[in-house]
């Protein structure tokens, strides 16, 4: 799809990677890791994000890599959300918050902008070649 011959090679999927790994980093943190049902939609939401990059991507369709690409834009929104529960109930510090929403938000806005760059694209994917 477009210059990409994996998934792997796209910024928004190896940024997505980085902040699952933060995530998971702080959901070990004790308090954190007894609130089960936060922890897990963190957890959860945080992969989602990298997981309907890359099955969107191997769809070889624009239109269903944009659909999935959606997906993931709405699974960044839903973890930066959750961000706000873990620090409101003080599980992780002001510092670690601002740096986890920004770079969730970032991830949101770059996977906006790769949206809206396919749409206007003119480009179907490989399946329709």
């Amino acid at each position: 799809m477009g210059t990409w011959k994996t998934f792997e090679e796209i910024e928004i999927w190896q940024l997505a990677r980085a902040f699952c790994k933060d995530i998971y980093r702080i959901i070990n943190y004790e308090g954190l890791n007894r609130d089960y049902k936060l922890r897990d939609q963190i957890n959860a939401s945080s992969g989602s994000i990298m997981d309907n990059i890359a099955e969107g991507f191997n769809r070889d369709g624009t239109r269903e890599f944009v659909q999935f690409l959606s997906i993931s834009k709405g699974s960044a929104g839903e973890s930066r959300s959750q961000l706000y529960r873990i620090y409101d109930r003080d599980y992780i510090s002001e510092k670690e918050f601002h740096e986890l929403k920004d770079k969730a938000l970032e991830i949101s806005n770059k996977t906006g902008a790769l949206i809206a760059y396919l749409k206007n694209s003119g480009y179907s994917g490989i399946k329709y070649k």
